[in-house]
């Protein structure tokens, strides 16, 4: 006897056997029993979740022997030769192959004849939605109104392609994609009952890369079994499906927390000896952030997920809210882009080191030595400013002292011009500790600071006050106003005054009353005195 795939072995032979789609089948179960049936039924979902299977079990009610029922026997000839395909009042179309309005015209010629054993003849047309318009004109009539004797079943994967008066004459089922878990425990029933011993992190993983089908995950179990030898262990699963192990998402999630470049392209590196699959990778890398992401706004983990809570609940715990929503979109984007790249490697690794450049708690980037180099944060609101005006005394090794004038006048003073005094007119000044001098500049503005004006800027600071300085520049929101914003804002004030006193001034006036002149706001501009002329 020739093997049956455990696809075709494991299709539910009943309601009762169908597994994730209750509301479907409770209403049908409660049409049967009332006896109060539709001529037109359609089944829409993706692919392997049981649209031509529900299709099947309800043809097999309406024509079972004995009788109209909910419960098809499964035993008389009419439920035994729908099983096997060869019921003659069951009439299975593929739309797919059968497109043209011949084909259809076709096919409702025999529409008007009494079935030939059972009480229905039944129409099962898969993929509805393939059919042409001409197609679907021809339908339209004997859809509306069928002779009693005849049902219409309709399965279709996009709903959205079929016209709307088709969709308007049927009674139409979504049926959802099936969850992880509930596939998993299906997958470990069938396991059983085939002798088959499994590792519940290898159906795990089959259940997750069948992606909501339960017939994919069956094919796949099938490929397993043989790929594996007969017992089906995690490791044979990963490598057959050049899956990743979810411990990595979860090493990376926590080498992300601790901002660890070095480590998470350590991960990388292991995760490339694999053969493995970077979407697939990045795919479960956003899935664990969305759990999380729920987890932060619930406080609990959904009930048919397979993540694990308690990790859930740590790093719910560990990650903000804020970097959550950054790496999610940042995994969705380098995903998309991962084509774009030299190599899927490199595209992933871009893509973990974009999420520590832009995480706004800071990313401290790594020298070839390892040291630190500059630290990129956003600076916090409610951060503890020393008083600019205070006198700060140099490392006791040095005899100067600092002195500390308003930062827009000391960039007036220092030896700097260019770029870098754009830069630093685009900073404010945060603190000093020993001889480090913290600079915060405007986010806008981050284009600025490179390696030359950075180093610009250090020089012409050490040359100033005499001594070796270091500057450590981050970038956000600043708290007070920059120079280039304090001289904007004295340009506006001196606008505003001008505006007014042009507006007083009693020869406009006498203007705009006689000849009904009007002024012209964007004329004005104010007269810079000499002094402020000669220090620009």
């Amino acid at each position: 006897m020739s093997y049956l795939v455990l696809a075709r072995k494991w299709r539910p032979k009943d309601f009762s056997e169908t597994v994730g789609q209750e509301h479907v089948l409770k209403a049908l179960i409660n049409a049967l029993d009332s006896e109060r049936l539709h001529h037109a039924y359609l089944f829409a979902g993706m692919r392997g979740v049981g649209k031509t299977t529900i299709a099947r079990i309800l043809a097999k009610a309406l024509n079972c022997e004995t009788g109209l029922t909910s419960k098809p026997c499964g035993k008389c000839s009419s439920c035994l030769e729908i099983d096997e395909g060869r019921f003659v009042d069951l009439i299975e179309v593929d739309a797919a192959s059968k497109t043209k309005v011949e084909d259809t015209r076709e096919l409702l010629e025999n529409v008007p004849y009494l079935p030939a054993r059972g009480r229905f003849k039944v129409y099962l047309i898969d993929e509805v939605h393939m059919l042409s318009k001409h197609s679907f004109n021809a339908l339209l009539k004997t859809l509306e109104e069928p002779p009693p004797h005849v049902k219409f079943l309709l399965a279709t994967t996009e709903p959205l392609k079929l016209p709307v008066t088709v969709l308007s004459r049927c009674l139409q089922f979504n049926l959802k994609r099936l969850s992880p878990k509930l596939i998993g425990e299906r997958l470990d029933l069938i396991c059983g009952e085939e002798k088959v011993n499994a590792d519940a992190a290898a159906l795990a993983m089959i259940a997750r890369a069948a992606d909501g089908s339960l017939r994919d995950a069956l094919s796949l179990l099938d490929q397993a079994i043989a790929y594996c030898g007969g017992d089906v262990t995690s490791d044979g699963v990963a490598e057959m499906l050049g899956t990743i192990d979810r411990q990595h998402v979860s090493r990376i999630l926590n080498l992300l927390t601790s901002k660890d470049a070095a480590g998470m392209l350590a991960v990388i590196r292991e995760i490339d000896e694999q053969f493995p699959d970077y979407e697939r990778l990045l795919d479960d890398m956003a899935t664990m952030l969305q759990r999380i992401a729920v987890f932060q706004v619930v406080g609990a983990a959904a009930l048919d997920d397979d993540v694990d809570a308690n990790e859930l609940a740590a790093f719910a715990a560990e990650i903000s809210p804020e970097d959550v929503q950054l790496f999610y979109q940042i995994a969705l984007i380098g995903r998309r882009d991962l084509h774009l790249g030299p190599d899927p490697r490199s595209g992933a690794e871009m893509t973990l080191l974009r999420m520590l450049a832009f995480q706004p708690g800071g990313t401290v980037r790594q020298s070839a030595g390892g040291e630190k180099s500059r630290c990129v944060t956003a600076v916090p609101k409610q951060m503890e400013h020393e008083s600019r005006k205070a006198t700060m005394a140099a490392p006791a090794a040095q005899a100067t002292v600092w002195e500390d004038p308003e930062w827009s006048d000391l960039i007036n003073k220092i030896e700097i011009g260019g770029a870098g005094k754009l830069m630093a007119s685009n900073c404010t000044f945060v603190r000093r500790q020993k001889n480090v001098l913290h600079l915060c500049l405007d986010g806008k503005s981050e284009t600025l600071l490179t390696q030359s004006t950075e180093a610009a800027l250090t020089k012409a600071l050490s040359a100033y006050y005499g001594e070796s300085l270091r500057i450590k520049i981050a970038i956000g929101e600043t708290e007070s106003a920059t120079p280039i914003q304090q001289e904007a804002r004295k340009v506006d004030a001196k606008y505003e005054a001008a505006r007014k006193s042009i507006e007083a001034d009693p020869t406009v006036k006498a203007l705009q009353d006689l000849f009904g002149a009007e002024l012209n706001p964007d004329s004005i501009e104010p007269i810079q005195n000499q002094s402020s002329a000669n220090q620009e």
